[in-house]
């Protein structure tokens, strides 16, 4: 079970913080590209991206932005809008860190979080602003229940 699926299951609260890095290569920019259909040659052609001022070619920023739904999906976030802001590209061999921050959680499990995406330089690539809700008790045991049995390879 990852250590953050565990702190899920434990209950999550206001000021909760979960950090993920990844290391984003051309094979990922490709693969994204044929699923989203996204064919801006900036992702594709030297000669374009650097008519753009860039130095390469760069990561889709949904890409990279995809990377709140791997700690969404561990603490079983139900999302129901995400507001992006792309500060800066990413390259090819960049690897970034996903800092993704609980701000806000009501009585009802309706939260607010808060996502930094910075890259190995520490400057900040992409900011975003998440609303969704959080597991509730029976959800959360179900989680803790779930990974459990993975661990015991049931």
């Amino acid at each position: 079970m990852s250590d953050i699926r565990k702190r899920a299951g434990s209950g999550l609260k206001t000021g909760d913080s979960f950090t993920i890095s990844r290391t984003f290569t051309e094979q990922d920019t490709l693969a994204f590209g044929d699923v989203s259909q996204d064919r801006n040659p900036v992702h594709y052609s030297d000669e374009f991206a650097r008519m753009k001022q860039m130095r390469g070619r760069i990561c889709h920023g949904l890409l990279v932005g995809g990377m709140i739904t791997e700690v969404g999906g561990e603490i079983g976030w139900l999302a129901s809008g995400m507001n992006f802001r792309f500060r800066r590209p990413v390259y090819f061999g960049d690897t970034i860190a996903c800092v993704f921050t609980i701000t806000d959680v009501d009585e009802r499990n309706r939260a607010r979080a808060e996502a930094v995406l910075s890259n190995q330089h520490g400057e900040t690539v992409i900011e975003a602003w998440l609303t969704g809700i959080l597991p509730g008790a029976t959800e959360r045991q179900w989680l803790s229940a779930t990974d459990r049995d993975r661990e015991e390879g049931n």
